[in-house]
């Protein structure tokens, strides 16, 4: 039985999309590019844009499932506050087609596909060349981005127990108590009652 999986790398200015068909031991992405937003300057008309792209796209492709990478960290608060917009369009545009969605983190996804989750680009691709046929076009890297969330999505519907794709990464802090706990015990002279 085939599984059609939509993967996306979301952006507010370009967005990876990739489809890829799994049946058996045979993987093909019939579809992966990037949708470029650069030539709008309105930030509303680029979320529109992405949620009707979107909306066509999976009616066209009738995926089975939608996988899409979940940004953790930015410089800047803006950029990500833009980039989680974007994100959200994509989201509503898969919800509103009733398409069952999942989001996993970076590292899990570059670790699903070389098993090392501090991959760099050049590494996710090359495996990516050699485990899926792809388009003859050259592919940009949001658009391998996005080929490599629908894989990692793949590999968590095939066998669960391989990854840990699907959970939040752990911060450093989570193994030691948190910095204002820390604090109060280190100065308890400071604390006022």
């Amino acid at each position: 039985m085939k599984t059609r999986i939509l993967g996306v790398d979301p952006g507010s200015r370009v967005t990876g999309y990739a489809i890829l068909d799994c049946q058996t031991n045979t993987f093909v992405s019939p579809c992966c590019d990037t949708l470029s937003l650069t030539d709008i300057a309105d930030p509303h008309e680029r979320l529109l844009r992405l949620y009707s792209f979107f909306s066509e796209l999976i009616n066209s492709y009738k995926p089975d499932y939608c996988s899409i990478e979940t940004p953790v960290y930015g410089k800047d608060p803006a950029a990500m506050l833009k980039l989680g917009r974007a994100q959200a369009a994509i989201i509503m545009a898969t919800l509103h087609a009733d398409v069952p969605l999942h989001e996993y983190y970076p590292k899990a996804v570059k670790k699903a596909i070389t098993g090392n989750g501090n991959a760099n680009k050049d590494q996710v691709a090359y495996m990516l060349g050699k485990m899926i046929s792809l388009p003859e076009n050259r592919l940009t890297n949001d658009a391998t981005d996005a080929l490599a969330v629908a894989w990692c999505h793949h590999q968590k519907i095939s066998d669960p127990s391989l990854t840990n794709t699907h959970e939040q990464p752990r911060s450093k802090s989570r193994n030691r108590k948190n910095s204002w706990a820390s604090f109060v015990d280190n100065h308890p002279d400071r604390i006022r009652t």
